[in-house]
C-alpha cells in the first residue's frame, strides 16, 4: 500500500458519531482481529440509541484527514458517570467530589460497554503512526478543553498507546482480564487434549460439570448470527435483559441494538444457545473475528446448574479449537474463569487529569495498584489448574 503524501496537512475534527463517517473508510483504520471498533457495531449503537444524547455516551468522534482521506480516529466519548467502562474509577469520582474538584463531565476512549483491548489512537496502514499520534494525543486535549472535562481516559489499550501518550502527560495504569489461548505452535487438537493439561483434580472437576450441564435434556448448538431464525434473535435480547435485572443492572442496549446488529453484523456474532423441545433457553452472545473470539452477555430462562460454564466457556473453547481461535477473551472480571481455562492477560489505559494536585494523587495511587496487579496475576498462576503454566499459556511466568 503506497504512503500517503506527507506533505499534506492534517485536519482534526470532531464528529457527533461514527456514523457521520463513510464505512469503509472507518473499518481501514481497524485491527484485523477486532469485531466491536468496526463501522457496524459502534453505529448500530448510535442508531439503536444505545449511546447518545441522554444515554451518558455522547459520541465525540475525533477524525483526522490528510487531504479527503481518513488517516486516524479516536472512538470518544462524553460521560456524566463512570458505567459501563470496565475499567473502574468510582474511587478517583468520590475522592475528587471529597476535595471539591469537579470530576465529571469527562472523556472517555472505548468501545462503550465493551471490555474488549484494541487500538484507540486509531491509524490508517498507510500512515507512519508517529505523523498521526501526536495529532490524535493533541485533539484529545482540545475537545477536553472545549468542553470542560476534568479527564480523558484511554481504555483497554494497547501497550504502544500507552508510552505513546506518557509523554503528553497521560498516566499509565494496568488491569487484568481472564483469556483462553490456544496453544502454539502446535494447536490442540481437541477438548480432551487442552484438558489433558489439566491436574488430575481440575480436570475431574471440568468433566463433572460437563456431565451435569449435558443431563438436562437439553439441545445445545454454538451457530452464527447469520444461521439463527427469529426465535434465536429474540432469546439473545431476552437473557440479556434477563441477567442484567437479575444484579440490578441498568440495560444499556436497547432492544432495537440486537435488531440493528442482525442486519449489518450477524457475520461477527457467535451464539451458544440451549434449547428445548425447539425453544432457546439460555443463550451466551460471543463476536468473533480475525481468529479471536470474545465473550459478551449470557442469560437464562432457567437457572440450571452448570449450563452457564457449559455455554459460555467449554462449548466456545470447543469451538476455538476447531476453528483455529489464537484466543478466546472471557471479558471483565470472573476468577470462576481461572479453573475453566482462563489465564490472567494484562491490560493497559492511560489517564489524562487536569487537576495538577489530583492527578498526582492518581499517579501515587497507580504505582501502588500496579504491584498489587502483579501480585494478583501471581497468584492466580499459582492457583492454575495446568501442570504447565508455560505449555497451556505460550507465555514465561512472571507479570504480564
Amino acid at each position: 500500500m503506497a504512503m500517503l503524501d506527507p506533505a499534506q496537512p492534517l485536519r482534526v475534527t470532531v464528529l457527533a458519531g461514527v456514523s457521520r463517517v463513510p464505512a469503509p473508510a472507518w473499518d481501514a483504520l481497524v485491527d484485523a482481529d477486532d469485531p466491536f471498533l468496526e463501522h457496524a457495531f459502534l453505529a448500530a449503537l448510535e442508531s439503536s440509541g444505545s449511546v447518545g444524547p441522554g444515554t451518558g455516551w455522547e459520541p465525540h468522534i475525533l477524525v483526522a484527514h490528510r487531504g479527503e482521506r481518513l488517516v486516524g480516529a479516536v472512538p470518544l466519548y462524553l460521560r456524566y458517570d463512570s458505567m459501563g467502562e470496565f475499567i473502574w474509577d468510582f474511587a478517583w469520582a468520590h475522592a475528587a467530589r471529597a476535595a471539591g474538584i469537579p470530576y465529571f463531565p469527562k472523556l472517555v476512549a472505548a468501545i462503550p460497554f465493551t471490555p474488549a483491548a484494541s487500538h484507540r489512537l486509531l491509524v490508517h496502514p498507510a500512515e507512519a503512526r508517529v505523523a498521526v499520534v501526536p495529532a490524535l494525543a493533541a485533539g484529545l486535549r482540545q475537545v477536553a478543553d472545549e468542553v470542560g472535562a476534568s479527564s480523558v481516559h484511554v481504555l483497554f489499550c494497547r501497550p504502544e498507546e500507552v508510552d505513546e501518550l506518557m509523554p503528553t502527560g497521560f498516566l499509565p495504569r494496568a488491569s487484568f482480564q481472564f483469556h483462553w489461548t490456544n496453544r502454539q505452535p502446535e494447536p490442540y487438537r481437541d477438548f480432551d487434549d487442552f484438558l489433558a493439561g489439566y491436574r488430575s483434580r481440575h480436570r475431574k472437576q471440568v468433566r463433572h460439570e460437563r456431565k451435569v450441564a449435558n443431563g438436562h435434556g437439553l439441545r445445545l448448538v454454538v451457530a452464527p448470527g447469520t444461521e439463527l431464525d427469529d426465535r434465536a434473535w429474540d432469546a439473545l435480547d431476552r437473557c440479556y435483559r434477563a441477567t442484567i435485572f437479575a444484579y440490578g443492572n441498568i440495560d444499556s442496549l436497547t432492544p432495537d441494538f440486537f435488531v440493528r446488529i442482525r442486519r449489518t453484523h450477524a457475520h461477527r456474532l457467535l451464539a451458544a444457545l440451549a434449547y428445548r423441545d425447539g425453544e432457546p433457553l439460555a443463550a451466551a452472545v460471543n463476536f468473533a473475528r480475525g481468529g479471536r473470539l470474545c465473550g459478551r452477555y449470557w442469560g437464562s430462562d432457567v437457572p440450571l446448574p452448570m449450563l452457564h460454564f457449559e455455554l459460555c466457556y467449554y462449548r466456545l473453547i470447543e469451538y476455538a479449537i476447531a476453528h483455529g481461535c489464537k484466543r478466546f477473551e472471557g471479558g471483565a472480571g470472573g476468577e470462576q474463569k481461572l479453573k475453566r481455562g482462563f489465564l490472567p492477560r494484562r491490560t493497559y489505559s492511560a489517564h489524562w487529569i487536569r487537576h495538577p494536585g489530583f492527578g498526582q494523587a492518581i499517579a501515587d495511587y497507580l504505582g501502588r495498584e500496579a504491584q498489587a496487579v502483579d501480585e494478583a496475576m501471581r497468584k492466580c498462576r499459582d492457583a492454575s489448574p495446568f501442570a504447565r503454566w508455560e505449555r497451556a499459556a505460550n507465555v514465561p511466568r512472571g507479570p504480564r
